[in-house]
């Protein structure tokens, strides 16, 4: 089976105390994952080693950075590399996240040097892509996300495309309480399949994991997760309350 993940992106929330107090809630539920389930937290920077050290000796728990920067080394001030997080023992990046294209105009060819630097340190890309309303309403979301992927993926080998997660994110259903139906999310994650099974063939696509981001909630995780092509979420708001996201992780597959 197909990694089943329920992971957490933090965005730019919480102090350290509130998060080691979320960490820690989260935690205390004691949910044994099984071993194709995943439970990844994406946390700002600053809590990178608090939360590996609250996590490593839980099973199926990991700690994701939420970017990194598209160079190796140098003098880019501000900026984190891929190497720095290796060397502090971060297996997960989230890469292209709509809030990084849309805030910092990060381009597809800016995300493909991202996830081959991470490719390169060992670490998990979790790769964003989703379309925002305009397109949506158009109906040219399969021809716009496809050319996402394209753009950022396709130069990979057919063993380094199996080695990343791909998240699905309507971007009209980030923070805006409207989610994809269950319906929606899986014809579109079928369709990222679908082409991943042109380029690579059925069986590496059948490999990869496809998550739904876009307004997860305790109420609503089982009927997306219960999905096919719906490997688990990418959850923003929802990681933030331990109940919530305990809920969330109990959702998976």
């Amino acid at each position: 089976m197909r990694k089943q993940i329920a992971a957490a992106n933090w965005k730019m929330n919480c102090t350290y105390q509130q998060g080691e107090q979320l960490l820690d809630e989260i935690l205390s539920a004691n949910i044994a994952l099984k071993e194709h389930q995943q439970t990844i937290f994406a946390v700002p920077f600053p809590y990178l080693i608090m939360a590996k050290s609250e996590t490593e000796n839980e099973n199926n728990y990991f700690v994701a950075a939420q970017n990194c920067y598209n160079k190796k080394s140098g003098a880019y001030t501000g900026e984190v590399s891929a190497e720095m997080l290796q060397s502090i023992g971060i297996r997960f990046c989230v890469l292209g996240h709509s809030e990084r294209r849309e805030y910092f105009q990060e381009s597809n060819k800016m995300l493909a040097e991202k996830l081959d630097l991470c490719l390169q340190y060992n670490i998990t890309p979790i790769f964003c892509c989703g379309e925002p309303l305009n397109i949506r309403e158009a109906n040219t979301q399969n021809s716009f996300v496809e050319a996402q992927l394209k753009e950022s993926l396709f130069h990979l080998s057919d063993t380094d495309i199996k080695r990343i997660v791909i998240a699905y994110e309507p971007i009209w259903a980030i923070g805006t309480g409207k989610t994809a139906t269950s319906q929606q999310a899986q014809e579109m994650h079928a369709y990222l399949r679908s082409v991943l099974a042109k380029q690579y063939g059925a069986a590496t696509a059948d490999a990869i994991s496809i998550l739904y981001g876009g307004s997860v909630k305790a109420n609503n995780a089982q009927e997306l997760f219960s999905c096919p092509d719906v490997d688990g979420g990418l959850v923003g708001g929802a990681s933030l309350n331990a109940a919530e996201f305990v809920t969330i992780i109990k959702s998976l597959k």
